[in-house]
Parts: structure tokens; sequence; C-alpha cells
């Protein structure tokens, strides 16, 4: 009964059949297994219907069982669709691991970055960095942007007062006084022979004093750094740190404080020193717009090698008052210092009750001179700038410029050019001995 039911089958069906039963006995397929559809039973509707013999009965019955299962088989799934489908399930489990994967490298960048940021520690430290670069890199743009005479807005000059000064050095012939006052609020001026080169003598002190402060600014060196005081940079004349041994060590603060109140020639070398040395002074200088003001040797200079001129020192007080060299806090320690300088027998001696200078003498046996920016009471405020050539230690030079500070400020009180004549003598000071060997 079996063998004839397959013989029944078309080959087709057949081969399907053997393909299905084969991968059954495979372990790593397990296909459905076919179900074989219920073999009709016309054998009873025969017996019930007399048309039909029970020959043309058993014909019908083979035919229709192998046209149902033809069917079956047809819809039964295949070994290489099956296989096909588990290829597919594996690269899509690969393609949704690779995305799980750019997914996390994604989400750990972003939360790194959210984790830099929100960090209190590494924002801070961020922002100083950039603080102190953009006010390094500030300031040396200002330097470079900065063109000679720029910081000085000249109006007018101050004709009666010229006519004043002229005089009184018409009463010097020894002396070449070199004068450069300017009133800041209205831009008037004063100016003889303020071009002309001198010595420095100490006024050099004030541009290395501007240069330090200005490499504070910058974060180049700090009030408190320890300088130490080594044999061939100590200096004769004036201050007290020479008399310390080698090996000594001062703030930058103390020595840069020294070096203008008391002149001291052995804490300017050691600044000299610090800063770069003379050649990186100058440049920095020459960017200030200081034609002539340029350091060749240490100090004491007592041969007057070191040189500059009244319109130098006056644009660099006019440089230094704008805040365009410093900042305004290193501004305020630099003019603080000058007003403690000790020698005040050269323009103090020539202003009113009340008034205040911030300044800085120099002395040596060829040249005498002081510059400084001078406040009134009245809140008016002036730049200062006498300087003059004498035969060596001749005590008139310093008496000149006396006489030229009292005109001046007299003139910028607004009086008359007569009540700005001296109606009395003034006090000359007895020459030190040795002055001239010593820098201050």
């Amino acid at each position: 009964m079996q063998t004839t039911q397959h013989s029944s089958l078309t080959p087709e069906a057949a081969q399907v059949l053997r393909e299905a039963v084969l991968s059954s006995q495979m372990k790593r397929s397990r296909p459905r297994a076919v179900e074989l559809p219920p073999r009709l039973n016309l054998r009873n509707q025969a017996a019930t219907n007399s048309q039909y013999h029970p020959h043309q009965v058993k014909e019908m019955e083979e035919a229709s069982y192998s046209k149902s299962m033809n069917a079956t088989l047809a819809s039964t799934p295949k070994k290489h669709s099956w296989q096909g489908q588990r290829k597919q399930r594996k690269g899509s489990l690969v393609l949704y691991a690779l995305r799980l994967l750019i997914l996390g490298v994604g989400i750990s960048a972003i939360a790194g970055t959210l984790l830099s940021v929100l960090d209190p520690t590494t924002r801070i430290i961020s922002e100083e960095v950039q603080t102190a670069t953009v006010q390094a890199t500030q300031q040396e743009q200002a330097s470079d942007a900065i063109v000679p005479g720029s910081a000085l807005k000249l109006s007018q000059e101050i004709m009666p007062l010229k006519t004043v000064v002229q005089q009184l050095a018409a009463k010097h012939p020894k002396l070449l006084p070199g004068v450069f006052f300017v009133d800041l609020d209205t831009g008037a001026y004063l100016d003889l022979n303020g071009d002309s080169t001198f010595a420095a003598a100490s006024m050099i002190k004030v541009p290395i004093l501007v240069a330090f402060f200005q490499d504070v600014d910058a974060g180049k060196i700090r009030l408190d750094e320890k300088l130490t005081l080594k044999k061939e940079l100590i200096g004769g004349g004036s201050g007290d740190m020479q008399y310390k041994s080698p090996g000594t060590q001062f703030t930058a603060l103390e020595t840069a404080t020294k070096m203008i109140t008391i002149s001291d020639n052995t804490a300017t070398n050691l600044l000299i020193e610090r800063l770069g040395g003379a050649a990186a002074l100058n440049q920095r200088f020459q960017k200030w717009g200081l034609t002539v003001t340029e350091i060749r040797n240490l100090l004491p200079d007592l041969s007057g090698t070191n040189t500059t001129s009244p319109e130098d020192l006056g644009h660099l007080m006019a440089l230094v008052n704008q805040g365009d060299l410093v900042s305004l806090k290193s501004r305020d320690r630099l003019l603080d210092i000058m007003r403690r300088t000790v020698t005040a027998t050269l323009l103090p001696r020539g202003l009113g009750e009340g008034a205040t200078i911030a300044h800085k003498t120099g002395d040596i046996g060829s040249l005498v001179g002081d510059v400084g920016l001078v406040d009134m009471p009245s809140g008016k405020r002036y730049i200062a700038v006498a300087m003059v050539k004498r035969p060596h230690n001749n005590s008139e030079a310093k008496e000149l410029i006396r006489q030229i500070s009292k005109a001046a400020y007299q003139q910028f009180s607004s009086l008359t050019v007569n009540e700005a004549m001296p109606t009395k003598p003034f006090i000359t000071t007895t020459p030190v001995q040795g002055v001239g060997q010593q820098s201050r």
C-alpha cells in the first residue's frame, strides 16, 4: 500500500521529500516536519454510492493523495533557503554590534567633553593660561605699535615760559640746558634743546624700571623673585648693595626700589642682567620710540656713555602716565617708588606747597638732571625734564634746574610771566665733595 502511494508521486515531489527526510537527520539543521495530508477515504463513500466501481474509487484516492502531497511539499522550506536566512541573521548581528560600538564611542567623547567643561579646576587653569597669554600678546602688540611722540598730544609752545627759561640760561653761559615740560591737560609745552643727546647718568634707571614692570605684567618676573648678587655686577658710587657679599639675595621688588629711591648702582646692574642685558633693553627702548636712549655700560657710568634726551624721557613719562607700557596697577607701583626718591634738591625745590613729584635724578661730573611727573594741588599734572651739561661738578647747573622748575610751576599755576620770574635768590646747596665720583 505504501509503495503504491510513493510511486504515484511526481519526480519533483519525490526529490523534495527525500531532501526533507535527509535534512531532518542533520543536527545542525532542524526543519519543521512535513505534515502529510490525511488520506481521503473514498471507499466508504463508494459503499454508499453505487455509481462508482471499486477500482475507480481506488484510482480517485491515489490521485487526490498525490495532488495534496505535491502541494504540501511545494510549501515546505528547502535546505538552501534555511541556510541563507541563517547567514542573513548573522550579518544582521554583526551590523548591529558595529552600530553599538560607534554609538558607544560617540557617547564617550561627548561625556569627556562635558566633564572637562564642567570640571572647575580644569576650567580655572584654562582661563588663567588664556588670560596670561592674551595679556602677554597685548603687551607685545602695544609695545610694537608705539610711534615716537604718539603719547604726547602737543598743542602750542608756551612762549612766555620759554623766554623766561632762555633768560635764566643766559645768566649761566658755561651751561647747556635741555628742557622739556608738557601740560598733560592742555598739551601746552616748553622745548629748549629737547632733542639734544645728553649723558643719562642715573636717569637711565627710569626706562629700566619701566621695563621691569612690563615684564612683571607679562609674567616673566615675579616681585618676590630672588636675585643673587654677583661680584661682576657690584657697582660703586650710590647705594648700599655694593657692601653685601656676593651670593646675597634680594627680591626683585626690593632691587627695583633701591635702584630708584637711593639710586643704587649695584641694584641697577642686577636688573639689567635679569631683564636680558643691555642689548635687549636697548631694542625695547627703540620700540617705545626712545630715539637716543641707550645703555652702553653698567653703572656707575661716570664717563657718561649711557645716553638719553629730554624729549625721550618726556615721551617715556607720557607713556607711563597713559598706561601704554605697563598696566595701571604697575603704573601706580612705579610712580609710588619714584615719589620716594631720596634726593630732592632739583625739581622738587621749585614746586609750590602741596605739590608732589614722582621723579629720578642723575648726577655725574659732566651732567646733572631730573625727570618726573608733577601733581599740583589744583589737580593738574605735567611732565618735567631738565638736564644741564656743565663743567666738571659746576654747582650752577643745579641752581639753574631749580629756577627753571619754579618758573614752570608758576606758569602752570596760571601766573603771569612777571610773577614767574624769581624775585629773590634761590638757596644754592653746597656741592658735596666727590659728588662727581658717584652716579645718582
